[in-house]
């Protein structure tokens, strides 16, 4: 009698955990499989971006994410492999935006719902296919307001003034030389600027380092090697490039903790790394790029277009003029 009910209860935990299974498998089956490719894995602001959409996607869907290693014939070649798993959805963030028009069309053939991100496509070519749409920022906004730091700090610090000439020499890193963005920060920190009032000078050329911060601190040697005592001012299109920057002055007395030697570095992402700079007083500011909030918008369209709802619904975002990209805003940031 007591051999049956333990075989009875046996039976019954056993039955529970079959169930179980079978009730997880069907969940976990009912879950989209979304494709992610990305430009290139070790670039720091996308760093945050991509935890934020695994975190945002954790439990809602599956996901398949590539590391392009920023070469643009290796991401094809991994959009190809994903069309041929049938995923149900894309999120892109592009290696190089100008082909951005080859990828969609091949999305659009699988008609495959996709979501861009970041690094932004000229957005006449999401016309061709209506399960498209773009998240990024307004490259604008981070130059204006990297422009406005700099006369604030300009404002504030006379002594950053090295020869009292009234001018602000300062030495430029672009992130990419036709990049959108990288243009856009560019332009507009130098512009905003002047329109506050700075009187500026550039020395020597601009130095396009891919946004890397090993590329940026050997520019940055360089420039000292042959302007030292006249540098006043560092603009970087990234913070990976600011510290960069920030290092190689360091090599050289310049922005140590607690010396009195300092060069301002205003660099765009607040990065962890810069967010510890500026607090500790070896970098002057940065501009916020939200990249959580990136993540989470990105997550949150794609999951809607998959499930064939309005792309914005339920979320706060809204389209900007053209129907088709939504704007994450910008915030400076000078410290604590």
């Amino acid at each position: 009698m007591k051999i049956r009910r333990v075989q009875f209860v046996c039976f019954v935990v056993l039955l529970g955990l079959a169930l179980s299974f079978v009730a997880l498998s069907s969940a976990l089956a009912a879950q989209p499989n979304i494709g992610v490719l990305i430009y290139k894995y070790d670039d720091t602001y996308i760093s945050t971006v991509r935890n934020a959409l695994n975190n945002a996607l954790s439990g809602k869907a599956s996901v398949s994410m590539q590391d392009g290693k920023g070469d643009q014939a290796t991401q094809n070649d991994q959009l190809d492999v994903m069309i041929e798993k049938k995923v149900d959805g894309f999120i892109v963030n592009m290696v190089d935006a100008q082909a951005a028009a080859g990828i969609l069309e091949k999305i659009r053939e699988a008609n495959i719902p996709v979501v861009f991100f970041n690094r932004e496509p000229d957005l006449n070519v999401f016309k061709i296919y209506d399960r498209a749409c773009f998240i990024g920022t307004n490259a604008v906004d981070a130059g204006k307001m990297q422009g406005d730091i700099i006369a604030r700090l300009w404002s504030q610090h006379p002594e950053y003034d090295l020869n009292r000439d009234g001018r602000c020499q300062y030495v430029l890193f672009k992130g990419e030389p036709d990049n959108p963005e990288a243009i856009a920060r560019s332009e507009w920190s130098v512009k905003q600027a002047v329109t506050n009032g700075v009187n500026m000078e550039q020395i020597g050329q601009t130095f396009v380092c891919n946004w890397d911060t090993a590329l940026a601190q050997q520019a940055m040697e360089s420039a000292l090697a042959a302007n030292e005592g006249k540098i006043e001012l560092v603009i970087a299109n990234n913070d990976s490039m600011a510290m960069g920057a920030v290092a190689a002055l360091s090599n050289v007395g310049y922005n140590l903790e607690g010396g009195n030697k300092f060069i301002p570095v205003v660099g765009v992402d607040a990065t962890d790394q810069a967010v510890d700079a500026i607090n500790r007083g070896i970098m002057s500011a940065t501009v916020k790029q939200d990249g959580t909030a990136m993540g989470d918008a990105v997550s949150a369209v794609i999951l809607n277009m998959i499930a064939g709802k309005a792309p914005l619904e339920g979320t706060t975002c809204q389209f900007d003029g053209s129907g088709i990209a939504v704007r994450i805003p910008y915030a400076p940031y000078v410290g604590k």
